[in-house]
């Protein structure tokens, strides 16, 4: 296995930051929106931006909570899959949107955010939204550095 270019872990500065990332995510755990949309959301950004390290880490996750292997293997495929509710279905799309800006001259669509709107109130919106920056986040910082993935357990941070 390859080593990470960088040890976030042992970095002082990393290590400060993902402290308060971290500080962020229990905000957004510990908020109204629905835990199993927070892992389907993670998981998709995750697999949008191509971060091993966060899609194993949210996959076995999810697993842990319960989530099914067929709603888990179908993520990607979403709009086919016939597994999500309505909500998770407006949670994935803005979560698609909102992870690829630069798509589309508009960003985020009226549409998909009149839907995410449709099933989810002002503070879980706000906690979605987040959600959705702070993961990215992650990932970002984990391809960057080329975070090697498959050795998560859950739990294993906290």
């Amino acid at each position: 296995m390859n080593a990470a270019r960088l040890d976030l872990f042992a970095n002082p500065v990393s290590r400060k930051l993902f402290g308060h990332l971290n500080g962020a995510g229990k905000v957004l755990t510990d908020s109204s929106l629905p835990h199993t949309t927070q892992e389907l959301v993670k998981i998709r950004a995750s697999q949008i931006n191509g971060c091993g390290f966060c899609t194993d880490m949210h996959t076995k996750d999810a697993t842990a909570a319960g989530e099914t292997p067929t709603r888990l293997n179908l993520i990607a495929a979403w709009r086919e899959a016939t597994v999500f509710t309505d909500a998770e279905r407006a949670a994935l799309a803005l979560t698609e949107e909102g992870t690829r800006l630069a798509d589309s001259p508009t960003g985020v669509s009226d549409e998909t955010w009149a839907a995410a709107a449709k099933h989810y109130d002002e503070d879980q919106l706000a906690a979605l939204i987040s959600l959705i920056a702070v993961i990215n986040a992650y990932n970002r910082v984990n391809v960057i550095v080329r975070q090697p993935a498959g050795s998560y357990e859950p739990g294993m941070f906290g």
